[in-house]
């Protein structure tokens, strides 16, 4: 893995009216004089491990090899959940053992792990309601100093693995689920396409009773229109053309996705 350690993400459910994102910033910034720290968002939804989860699959991959990613979405914050850490090939991710990383895991599996135990390496008053800021902030300010892994704390080798539901099948028509709405109201699935046995093209996606083609992008249709598509993430989402899809198909996480063959390619 590449040594670019002088840069850390942050991403939390702290939002930004209080102090808590700058407290962070500023143990850091104290311990690590010059460290670049980046907010990849504080708006996720409070104690929404899988809203965290879908954020940092969106962003992580597209930071230096070396960066070092923090994420505070704590619901068991005070109780006996371990503060993890695991090196990959890539970065270093530091957190709870709350599952927060699991999707990024899945990508880049961890090369090694450890539990943050070692009393020195935190703030000297530890908080039983501010983990973020008494030991993953300064976790990420001693690894951006070199600070090697044993002296955290031991390697571990269980931990909190979150895991999507897989699309199923009835019949010739793939059942997906709609698990993630992004702040535009689309409707991200648990469906790539490589869970499709027929072309895109030759498809029509049903949410909440209503029909629709898979296109490029939006603007293969008018305004208003419902459509479907592989967003950035590789999933297939359900849209509205500068609209809510959740709005207008009055459909959430948890929804039934169907998508059946249409037409036949010639023979």
């Amino acid at each position: 893995m590449g040594r670019n350690l002088t840069l850390v993400t942050l991403t939390t459910d702290f939002g930004t009216q209080d102090g808590f994102v700058g407290a962070m910033k500023g143990v850091i910034l104290s311990l690590a004089p010059g460290t670049l720290v980046v907010d990849i968002t504080h708006e996720v939804p409070p104690q929404s491990v899988w809203d965290a989860a879908f954020a940092l699959e969106a962003a992580c991959p597209y930071f230096p090899d070396g960066t070092v990613h923090v994420a505070v979405v704590d619901p068991g914050v005070g109780g006996e959940r371990r503060a993890l850490i695991f090196r990959t090939r890539r970065y270093f991710l530091v957190g709870p053992d709350s599952g927060v990383f699991s999707l990024l895991l899945e990508r880049d599996p961890p090369v090694r792990a450890v539990s943050i135990e070692n009393r020195k390496l935190m703030l000297p008053k530890v908080s039983a309601t501010f983990h973020g800021r008494d030991v993953f902030a300064p976790t990420a300010a001693h690894l951006v100093r070199g600070v090697p892994l044993e002296r955290f704390g031991p390697e571990v080798d269980d931990w909190v693995c979150l895991s999507l539901p897989s699309p199923g099948r009835k019949g010739d028509i793939v059942v997906g689920r709609v698990v993630h709405v992004d702040r535009f109201g689309n409707l991200m699935t648990n469906v790539r396409r490589e869970h499709l046995p027929f072309p895109p093209e030759e498809v029509e996606v049903q949410v909440g009773g209503v029909g629709m083609r898979i296109y490029p992008a939006y603007a293969f249709v008018a305004r208003g229109a419902p459509l479907a598509l592989f967003g950035s993430t590789g999933r297939l989402e359900v849209a509205v053309r500068e609209g809510s899809a959740r709005e207008a198909l009055g459909a959430g996480e948890g929804e039934e996705v169907y998508i059946r063959a249409t037409m036949r390619r010639a023979r």
